[in-house]
């Protein structure tokens, strides 16, 4: 855990402990009682039931009275004591798996020797001592075995926290806190009036979960707020590593790297920034209309923006060493996400949408910075088609998804795999509009003449070959047709090996 609490910040958080009526399940009272078996139950005790509380930490204190609260000082001295041979501290650790961070503390209050023992809360799994998981219930430690309801919601608990509910960095002053984040930022994305004083920023910043105030009355700033709004994202070490990676290539290759720029700024706070960075590198065409000359840019705004929000959002965290990155080629640019997508990628469009890191994602959507749930590729597929660009890709390897928006290619130059992913994009898009695709819907996507129905009709083939659409209605004459994606047929049974992805 690593001491940083000065003697006047750890006498705070015991005076701030012992205000409370009586023990609750992260918090025990003991005069004398060293009994290194019982410290040790108490670790697992106090870890295990901190995270069923979603509290950040358990604690022990000795020296102080468990009925009155009172203080009445200990003999206590963790630092001397010893198991046989070897310290207390290092007999704890041994003994505890998983083993977790834990620190004593001596310090005194009013002339009294006090001990503290300051305890992180389990994570992932619950916590034993010598092979045996406890837990608290009420005031009493029990074994978690006994105690089968106590145990599910242990569990619920891991399962439910997230690393947006991480610390990033604790035991700040308010005025460091406020000083670490862009906070006007999201006053301004949220439309909301800025308050008029400290203790109304962090007040609503705290009910944002971004901050959280500390037992001791000083305060963290969480990983959401970190991500989010972070001056600095260099300033916490667990979003150092996923700041947004800008790499600008010449030509099409990674050969030469024009430029590098990793960001600064948390998501929300530098999105706009980002945006405008992106757009600034991407390739343009010059198009001479009538009368003037107009610069059109290789790829929407709207299908970029919303694909880079969506690599931040549904990314996992757990992944260390990695962040997003977007790369910009000559004729293409490619967005990168660590993790791999809950949803199977041909079903982007028409599954309702999962994400890892749901308090961040429904942060984002409230402050503007992407679509709606669930309409995020309805219209990234929809300027896309606008567009008439080739479909994108979508790639899955065992740590990373990547997406890939191609620039103009005429479909003379698009290969088999391009032209079966622009048809089932297409198809997915009728679809979800309850609409079918048709050899006139097909021509109209592709620019193709009406004389030249034939070219769309070898277009729907080939993605009937793939297994990538099917006939609505198969006894329908053949003027009659109409297609839709190979799981919206009656009698779909497998999906598909290629396509989009």
């Amino acid at each position: 855990m690593g001491s940083t609490r000065t003697a006047a910040q750890l006498a705070a958080l015991v005076r701030e402990l012992i205000t409370l009526p009586r023990e609750i399940e992260w918090l025990e009272d003991k005069a004398n009682n060293a009994d290194p078996e019982l410290i040790g139950q108490y670790i697992s005790a106090l870890a295990n039931s901190a995270a069923r509380a979603s509290h950040e930490r358990g604690y022990m204190i000795w020296g102080v009275r468990d009925s009155t609260r009172e203080l009445v000082g200990t003999t206590f001295k963790p630092f001397q004591a010893k198991v046989g041979n070897e310290n207390l501290e290092n007999w704890l650790t041994r003994l505890t798996s998983p083993q977790i961070a834990f620190e004593f503390h001596e310090l005194s209050i009013d002339d009294f020797d006090l001990v503290l023992l300051e305890v992180e809360r389990a994570s992932h799994r619950p916590i034993s001592f010598k092979g045996e998981e406890y837990i608290r219930i009420g005031s009493h430690k029990k074994k978690l075995k006994d105690h089968p309801a106590a145990a599910k919601e242990l569990w619920k608990s891991f399962i439910l926290s997230s690393f947006e509910e991480g610390i990033a960095v604790d035991r700040l002053q308010a005025a460091d806190v406020t000083a670490r984040l862009d906070y006007p930022a999201y006053f301004h994305l949220m439309k909301m009036p800025l308050p008029e004083n400290r203790a109304g920023i962090l007040d609503v910043l705290a009910a944002e979960g971004m901050v959280l105030r500390d037992d001791d009355g000083l305060w963290s700033i969480t990983n959401l707020g970190a991500l989010l709004f972070a001056h600095d994202m260099k300033d916490f070490p667990s979003t150092r590593r996923k700041a947004v990676r800008v790499i600008q290539y010449r030509g099409k290759s990674r050969v030469e790297t024009i430029k590098e720029q990793a960001g600064v700024h948390g998501y929300a706070a530098g999105f706009g920034g980002l945006i405008g960075y992106i757009s600034g590198l991407l390739p343009s065409n010059e198009v001479i209309g009538q009368a003037l000359r107009q610069t059109v840019k290789m790829y929407p705004d709207l299908a970029v923006r919303e694909l880079v929000a969506n690599a931040l959002i549904h990314q996992d965290f757990s992944l260390t060493g990695t962040g997003p990155m977007v790369e910009i080629f000559e004729d293409r640019i490619e967005i990168t996400n660590p993790g791999v997508p809950l949803v199977d990628p041909l079903r982007f469009i028409d599954s309702p949408p999962r994400s890892r890191n749901e308090r961040m994602a429904a942060l984002m959507r409230r402050g503007g910075i992407c679509e709606e749930r669930g309409s995020g590729w309805d219209k990234i597929g929809s300027e896309i088609e606008f567009h008439q660009l080739p479909a994108p890709l979508i790639e899955v390897t065992a740590e990373h998804t990547r997406v890939t928006l191609f620039g103009q290619r005429s479909l003379r130059d698009m290969d088999r795999a391009d032209r079966v992913r622009a048809v089932y994009l297409h198809a997915c898009l009728r679809h979800v509009t309850r609409e079918q695709v048709t050899n006139t819907s097909v021509r109209q996507r592709f620019g193709i003449e009406a004389r030249n129905s034939a070219k769309a009709s070898r277009l729907i083939k080939e993605a009937l070959e793939e297994g990538m659409i099917a006939l609505r209605d198969p006894n329908a004459p053949l003027k009659l047709r109409e297609y839709v994606p190979w799981w919206a047929a009656p009698d779909h049974l497998l999906r598909p090996s290629s396509g989009l992805a």
